[in-house]
């Protein structure tokens, strides 16, 4: 994997930051892409080099902006000259009840989220033609399919991001490029301390998990990773849930 190179958005932080050590053990190069945390995006980038002997490219861009998601890309061309895996991990969202939802809540949710993936996902396609396919996995969530408290935005945009992956899974398979997402339950990451109910959903998580604990980054980490070998090259526009069995409850 000396020559692949894989993107992941967020990749600097929680779960993203998972899924690219999982790539770095590999061998895999990475382009971590970050909008604020410059600081963890550097710290990060010379721990993977150091432990992995890897090239690890930083990129700031604010992937709801075309313009910078066209940047992005234009740098890992410019860098690697080729990309192999596309990781749309960096998420971001407003979470209130629903009458108390606003249009710029809605309008940045959803730019981030789902807007971006599309947009990224395209820039991806082109450069992974160049090498003759390449692998893109979306990250998810349940409130995809669950009506979650205070999560109707964020729900909606992840329900996109699913709708999305089959659309591309089906347009991009004549190019030998196989897309997926993978939908976590709750994971206790920076991002759920944003939750007005986190202490709850973590609880509920814990105590009422068929597997008998939380979900962790690594668990999804695993996941995406099998997502993107020869193994799964099969698996095409789905949806993987990785909860241990939690959402398979009735309330």
């Amino acid at each position: 994997m000396s020559e692949k190179v894989a993107l992941i958005t967020g990749g600097s932080r929680g779960i993203g930051k998972a899924i690219a050590e999982k790539f770095a053990r590999q061998g895999y190069n990475l382009v971590l892409n970050y909008m604020r945390k410059k600081k963890a995006a550097e710290e990060t980038k010379e721990q993977f080099e150091a432990e992995y002997n890897i090239k690890v490219h930083t990129v700031k861009a604010n992937v709801g902006e075309l313009d910078q998601i066209r940047s992005l890309f234009a740098s890992i061309d410019e860098t690697f000259g080729r990309l192999d895996v596309f990781i749309n991990n960096a998420a971001s969202g407003v979470q209130r009840p629903l009458m108390e939802i606003e249009e710029k809540h809605w309008d940045w949710t959803q730019d981030i989220n789902a807007k971006a993936y599309l947009f990224a996902a395209q820039e991806a396609a082109k450069l992974m033609e160049k090498n003759g396919g390449g692998k893109i996995v979306a990250l998810s969530s349940l409130g995809s399919i669950r009506a979650l408290p205070n999560y109707v935005v964020v729900g909606v945009s992840k329900a996109a991001v699913e709708a999305i992956t089959r659309y591309l899974a089906v347009e991009l398979a004549p190019k030998g490029i196989v897309v997926n997402a993978v939908s976590g339950g709750a994971v206790d990451t920076d991002a759920l301390k944003h939750f007005p109910n986190r202490d709850e959903l973590l609880e509920k998580a814990s105590k009422r998990n068929p597997a008998g604990r939380i979900v962790k980054p690594n668990d999804l980490a695993e996941t995406v990773y099998y997502l993107c070998t020869p193994s799964a090259e099969m698996i095409c526009g789905q949806t993987i849930i990785v909860d241990g069995g939690l959402s398979l409850l009735a309330d």
